[in-house]
């Protein structure tokens, strides 16, 4: 079924139509316009919002990025900065493939419309003129007969009136003649004007104007078949984006998975470890020993020894500089303002990007030479004279850069030295026992003999060690005797355990009860004696936990 066979007499419908399919056509082109609008909008906000959002210092120089957690919310907005691309790229193919393309189509059918319309109208319109030339004749026709018919009427009467010249009745009978032939040719005329238009008119109603329907029925139908595929291209430029987008969510969904709270945890750890070991055990500063002591001659100290607990009462506060207010640092080249830890680790980067640099230098530098010795095989290469400022210029940033090297490389050494040193202070001080006092025992005969004797023994223990005593055993081979005071002045506790390995000295184990027989008199050891009364001895005060009676 087509339309110039079935609408043969629908034209004024078929101008509606195609009209009211190009508005469509324009109506979608519109849409698709506005939708690509809004995903440009949705997609420069997403880039806003991801720009908002995004560190702003570079990653190298931001601590953050070192957490997975900061790592997997840099991911996420990176995928959704690659999801608004996505809508860019969907916002441009609906301008490009939709909008443009059917713009320009919508004008392509308006001017084929209007063509075919236009000779529509131009069969009309001749068929109209034909069917006037047809009345035209027609009457012609008619008026002719009825004046041959008057003049045959007319020459008729005469011919009968006895009272009519001859002449009267032959001018009449002429005039009967002319008229009936006019009336002929009119008639003629008619006949032929009649033929022609039926003709016509068949042509047109048969052939011409169903070829120019059956033209708009397919102009019609390629517009409809072209909509639709304008339909579906709105759904292809979302399909074409959805593996990236999937891709996008997947990376979501990794960054999300991404978050290792343990690992951050070991990062913090690994960003702000100091390296320094921690604060020892605060000794027990005993200011009643003052009024008992007698001033002697061997005591570095005043005779009342305030001077010196307060000084060992502000190193035990310096010890404990973590819990202050920390004063600005300068920052130096071998970023000794940090701890020890941060120090080494900074001094490793340079040290590798000084090695980095060295190499680099160092390949330029044969690359040169190789180029050099082409050139001079090959002068017409080049002249090899030009290569010795760079060649020069190399080697001094080797030479530089070497002695950057080991400068870096003597820093680092020194700070590694210190953080194993602070990390063998601290696992001592935590994971073992603490070391014994360095100093022997006291003299127990002594002790017990006279509290003048004590007196100059405390003076005598509390003069700092010199620098070869550090060197020295830490248990010192003696002989004594201890006699035994009338009662233990307290009770303590092995808190870790002790091979009293040197004479004067008693073993522990760790938990044991023990009597209390002589404080610690700055020496660092306490006389101590066994709950079973089968031994007696020194033990380090550091490893008990006393309580006076």
């Amino acid at each position: 079924m087509d339309w110039g066979t079935e609408l043969w007499d629908q034209f004024e419908v078929l101008e509606r139509h195609t009209q009211w399919g190009l508005d469509l056509l324009d109506k979608y082109v519109k849409f698709v316009k506005e939708r690509a609008e809004v995903e440009q909008a949705y997609a420069k906000q997403l880039r806003s919002l991801v720009k908002k959002y995004l560190p702003k210092r570079p990653t190298k120089d931001d601590p953050e990025v070192k957490f997975s957690q900061q790592q997997s919310f840099i991911q996420l907005l990176q995928e959704v900065n690659d999801f608004a691309g996505q809508r860019e790229l969907v916002a441009e193919s609906l301008g490009i493939r939709v909008c443009l393309e059917l713009a320009k189509y919508s004008q392509e059918m308006k001017q084929e419309r209007k063509m075919h319309f236009q000779e529509g109208r131009r069969a009309q319109q001749q068929l109209e003129n034909g069917l006037k030339q047809l009345e035209t004749s027609k009457r012609k026709f008619e008026r002719d007969c009825r004046e041959a018919e008057k003049a045959a009427h007319t020459a008729e009467r005469l011919d009968q009136d006895i009272n009519a010249t001859k002449a009267d009745v032959e001018k009449a009978k002429q005039q009967a003649h002319l008229r009936n032939h006019m009336a002929e040719e009119s008639k003629n005329e008619y006949a032929a004007q009649l033929q022609r238009f039926n003709r016509d008119q068949a042509h047109f109603y048969f052939s011409q104007m169903p070829q120019i329907f059956d033209k708009l029925q397919d102009m019609d139908e390629r517009r409809a078949t072209r909509l639709g595929a304008g339909y579906g291209l709105l759904s292809e430029a979302e399909l074409q984006v959805v593996p990236i987008i999937g891709k996008c969510l997947e990376g979501m969904k990794v960054a999300a998975e991404s978050v290792d709270a343990k690992n951050d945890s070991q990062v913090l750890i690994e960003l702000h470890k100091s390296g320094f070991a921690r604060p020892g055990d605060l000794e027990f500063e005993d200011f009643s020993q003052v009024m008992n002591r007698v001033p002697s001659d061997s005591s570095l100290g005043t005779p009342d020894g305030r001077p010196e607990l307060r000084a060992a009462s502000s190193r035990s506060r310096a010890k404990r500089w973590p819990f202050g207010k920390k004063n600005k640092t300068v920052v130096t080249e071998d970023f000794s303002h940090l701890p020890p830890e941060q120090q080494r680790k900074r001094l490793q980067q340079q040290l590798e990007e000084r090695n980095r640099e060295l190499q680099k230098e160092e390949d330029q530098r044969e690359a040169l030479k190789k180029m050099k010795d082409v050139y001079e095989k090959t002068p017409q290469m080049g002249d090899p004279a030009s290569l010795e400022p760079r060649i020069a210029e190399t080697l001094g940033n080797i030479e530089r850069l070497k002695l950057e090297v080991q400068k870096y490389e003597a820093w680092l050494a020194e700070a590694e030295s210190r953080v194993l040193s602070n990390r063998g202070d601290s696992l001592s001080r935590h994971s073992r026992p603490p070391d014994p006092p360095a100093t022997a025992p006291p003299d127990s005969s002594s002790s017990s003999n006279n509290s003048g004797s004590q007196d100059n023994k405390e003076s005598s223990s509390e003069e700092p060690p010199s620098e070869e005593g550090q060197d020295t055993p830490i248990y010192t081979e003696f002989d004594e005797d201890f006699e035994e005071p009338a009662s233990p002045i307290g009770q303590c506790v092995a808190i870790y355990h002790f091979e009293g390995s040197s004479e004067g000295t008693i073993s522990m184990s760790e938990g044991e009860d023990l009597s209390l027989m002589e404080e610690d008199k700055g020496d660092g050891w306490t006389r101590v004696r066994r709950k079973q009364g089968d031994g007696e001895g020194y033990v380090p005060t550091s490893y008990l936990r006393v309580t006076l009676n």
